[in-house]
């Protein structure tokens, strides 16, 4: 009995540890142009890479810990929030796009 314990509680721990994300933070406003802007926020004390997409055009980037990226604004006014799609994962999984030295 406790050995079947002891295994499923190893297993839930595990899954739980590999469906871990990064934090972060969407900001999403409208400039004086009145054109969607959106902002990540990193929100965790390890660097991450992140995408922000609209409209097929896709831009990558680092962002550092506890820090924000730059606005990204929309080519035209009828895009909104639901037209970014943003993604971020840790930059430690990403060899090719960490700083070469």
């Amino acid at each position: 009995m406790k050995i079947k314990f002891l295994l499923c509680f190893m297993l839930l721990t595990i899954s739980f540890s590999s469906l871990a994300k990064p934090k972060f933070l969407v900001k999403h406003q409208r400039n004086t142009k009145n054109l969607a802007e959106i902002q990540i926020i990193n929100q965790t004390t390890k660097a991450l890479v992140c995408h922000v997409a609209i409209d097929g055009y896709k831009i990558r980037f680092r962002l550092q810990p506890r820090q924000p990226s730059k606005w990204f604004t929309a080519t035209k006014p009828s895009f909104n929030y639901s037209n970014f799609s943003t993604w971020c994962d840790y930059l430690s999984l990403y060899p090719k796009y960490q700083k070469k030295t």
